[in-house]
């Protein structure tokens, strides 16, 4: 048993050798939390107090459920194959296939994955003749699956509207059809099992009997109905509770979008009678400076459970910030930087590059692409190969080649125009016995075509197609290349598409950031035509980006990279409205979830980090002008080292007309932020700056906060007193300075 329990720190040890009894564990980054977990479960069988057959163990991926029972096998001369470690999913999939009856099920049920439950929804609402825009299918996915989540059948849904009600009812026939077909999406695998637990009272004594000891991994990232079934399964509140054992981080809870509620762990410790919580502290990773600084930063969230992270490891070096001019300085930055590194025999699989939006990628790509630098985009892919790039790509590709076989069969029913795989084998061989290309036989079929008169029908199928195509040539002839772009997104239907899913916002930045390419790439080519940007995106898409197991960059979003660590971490992009995200200001607790999410970020970095961020960027193939983000200034200034661009900007006005007012807008804290950067970021030759006061005789009175393009395309963002932010065309706002 000494073996198993050497080398631990007091904390550690704790928490490991407690007695019988439910536990919280508030384990930091880097502080070791895997090894507690497989421990003491090893330590509870070896010391005899349960058998393998007595243990449940949580965690939220396959990877981690794998890694833990490889861990338990090398400490245990046992096997322990049988013991119940897994996800949520797994767990209550393996329940519900030993009592499929009682559950309700088949014997042999299927289960649907995101793909395939999306599948069953369209081929419903189609049998029902519901559609598309009325009802859109992935709005209904998340509407079903989020009810789900939170524990809740159709009957129990409340709906104040008349679409709501719509969305209950089809969710209702959705579960009367999936029934019929002995089929579960994966949030019915919990929901099915907790009902199952709830109903059947000697079913669940059973399962209480057995798991006298409970173990959840990375806790503040379950939901609602998790903890439900972790409540219902341990037996709470009675003389039998099991000793519930949960090891999470509130400071790293970045999933609410996902459903997780960080407040479960405060309501665990109250509901589970916990005495006393277990704070790991003691960080195995990173070095001082960038614990502190970290530190710092999340204190600043309100009801937090509280922990400061420490190190033995030295203070080590201090945060790097840089303050670029432009998006495009700030990547050549960080390819410099990376060269360093390199030569100082840093290994290049051991820095990462992170970012808030996955849009941000494609300037960073980029560069690294021109310096010959290796990269691997994790968790994702390159962005000339996202999927929704892919789908423009080829509109374009159409546009510049309408003979282009393969871009039209990859967007012909995209978005769906109710052409089926029937419809295009069939244009296929008329194609093929012509001798001509899918679009011939697409004008010929649709020239030959029945007149539609309902002009929603006519939008659909071949003809449709082709309509859609020939408007869409007409409109982008003699345009220039960015504003091709743009026509392209906005009458295919992309964007809209995209608008309407579930997690579809980092899709229509991906879009919008397309814009941004083509007109860098008239830029820096000086270059106009078409038909060269799809070739130099095809060059981008296929070269640099290594195989796996290769030494390479990795480029992550922040998301991503939890649970990774680096030596050596840029976080790019640190402006308001980027990072935090402006979609952060209308969530509750929106601005504490991004603050946590940079926390997670800076802990990535074990021996150096830099942030860096842009005073202008190009957004939506417009100059954008940029307020650094308030995390800078919860930053201690002792902890970091500010590098300036050797190009020079004019931000006079940025510095001297930032007011109470606009501060307490972006941050209430930019009095640190602004005294480091000299002058102002004036985004045109106006009379409009960033930080002005101004009025408008309908929203009356604030502060302009962005602008963006000039001449008749000039508009302001600006944030008003009475009626938040409105983005307002200078041409017609008339505005005048307050």
């Amino acid at each position: 048993m000494s073996s198993i329990l050497a080398g631990l720190n007091p904390e550690q040890l704790e928490a490991i050798t407690l007695p019988h009894q439910s536990a919280l564990v508030l384990a930091g980054a880097g502080s070791g939390k895997t090894r507690v977990l497989t421990t003491r479960i090893a330590h509870l069988i070896q010391s005899g107090q349960v058998s393998p057959h007595g243990i449940l163990a949580v965690t939220f991926t396959n990877k981690a459920s794998k890694e833990m029972l490889t861990r338990i096998s090398t400490m245990l001369p046992i096997n322990i194959r049988g013991m119940w470690i897994g996800t949520f999913h797994g767990l209550c999939n393996r329940m519900l296939r030993s009592h499929y009856q009682e559950a309700g099920l088949p014997q042999a049920f299927q289960i649907l994955d995101v793909a395939d439950q999306l599948a069953v929804i369209k081929r419903l609402q189609k049998n029902l003749s519901i559609s598309d825009k009325d009802m859109p299918p992935r709005q209904v996915q998340w509407f079903i699956n989020n009810a789900k989540e939170e524990g809740q059948r159709a009957s129990n849904v409340e709906s104040h509207d008349s679409f709501t009600r719509k969305l209950v009812e089809f969710y209702q026939t959705y579960e009367q059809q999936c029934n019929k077909d002995g089929i579960v999406d994966f949030p019915e695998l919990l929901l099915r099992c907790y009902e199952l637990l709830i109903r059947n009272e000697v079913l669940c004594n059973h399962y209480r009997e057995r798991f006298s000891h409970i173990l959840v991994d990375e806790f503040q990232d379950t939901n609602r109905l998790q903890y439900k079934w972790l409540r219902i399964l341990s037996n709470v509140g009675s003389s039998t509770t099991a000793a519930v054992f949960v090891v999470g981080d509130d400071d790293q809870s970045i999933y609410a979008f996902r459903g997780a509620n960080t407040g479960n762990m405060q309501e665990f410790e109250h509901d589970f009678n916990v005495s006393k919580v277990i704070k790991l502290e003691q960080n195995y990773r990173s070095h001082g400076n960038i614990l502190d600084a970290a530190n710092a930063l999340i204190q600043h969230n309100d009801g937090r459970l509280g922990k400061n992270l420490w190190t033995s490891e030295g203070s080590g070096e201090p945060i790097r910030v840089y303050n670029a001019p432009t998006d495009f300085d700030e990547a050549s930055f960080i390819v410099e930087e990376i060269k360093s590194l390199r030569d100082e025999g840093v290994d290049l699989s051991q820095i990462a590059l992170l970012y808030r939006s996955n849009a941000q990628s494609r300037v960073l790509e980029h560069s690294l692409f021109n310096a010959a630098l290796p990269y691997r985009v994790y968790g994702g892919m390159r962005f000339f190969e996202r999927l929704e790039i892919k789908h423009a790509l080829a509109y374009l590709r159409l546009i510049a080649n309408p003979d282009d076989d393969n871009a039209l069969l990859r967007i012909i029913n995209f978005p769906t125009r109710g052409i089926g795989a029937r419809g295009v084998e069939q244009l296929q061989d008329e194609a093929r016995l012509d001798g001509s290309s899918l679009w011939s036989a697409a004008l010929k079929k649709s020239s030959n075509a029945p007149i539609i008169q309902d002009p929603e029908k006519a939008k659909r199928g071949v003809g449709g197609f082709v309509a859609l195509m020939t408007t869409m040539r007409q409109a982008c002839e003699n345009l220039p290349l960015p504003q091709t772009v743009e026509q392209m997104l906005s009458l295919s239907g992309l964007l809209g598409y995209y608008h309407v899913e579930r997690e579809g916002a980092d899709r229509v930045e991906n879009l919008n950031e397309l814009i941004n390419a083509a007109t860098s790439f008239v830029h820096e080519a000086d270059d106009d035509s078409l038909t060269t940007f799809l070739a130099h995106a095809s060059l981008e898409a296929g070269d640099y980006q290594t195989d796996t197991g290769k030494e390479a960059l990795q480029l992550m979003t922040v998301h991503s990279a939890k649970g990774l660590e680096f030596h050596s971490v840029f976080l790019t992009g640190l402006e308001e409205g980027l990072f935090p995200h402006e979609n952060s200001r209308n969530e509750t607790n929106g601005q504490e979830e991004e603050r946590r999410l940079m926390y997670v970020a800076m802990t990535r970095a074990c021996r150096r980090l830099y942030l860096s961020f842009s005073q202008s960027r190009m957004l939506h193939g417009q100059t954008r002008y940029n307020v650094p983000s308030r995390f800078l200034d919860e930053i201690p200034e002792n902890l970091m080292k500010w590098l300036q661009s050797t190009q020079k900007i004019d931000v006079r006005h940025f510095k001297s007309s930032v007011d109470k007012r606009f501060k307490n807008t972006v941050s209430q804290s930019l009095g640190n932020t602004k005294s480091r950067i000299s002058g102002s970021i004036n985004a045109q030759e106006t009379q409009w700056h960033i930080g002005q006061n101004v009025a408008h005789n309908k929203f009356g009175s604030g502060v302009i906060i962005n602008y963006e393009g000039q001449g008749n395309d000039a508009r302001v963002q600006v944030n008003f007193d009475r009626v938040g932010m409105k983005w307002l065309l200078l041409e017609y706002a008339k505005l005048t300075s307050a």
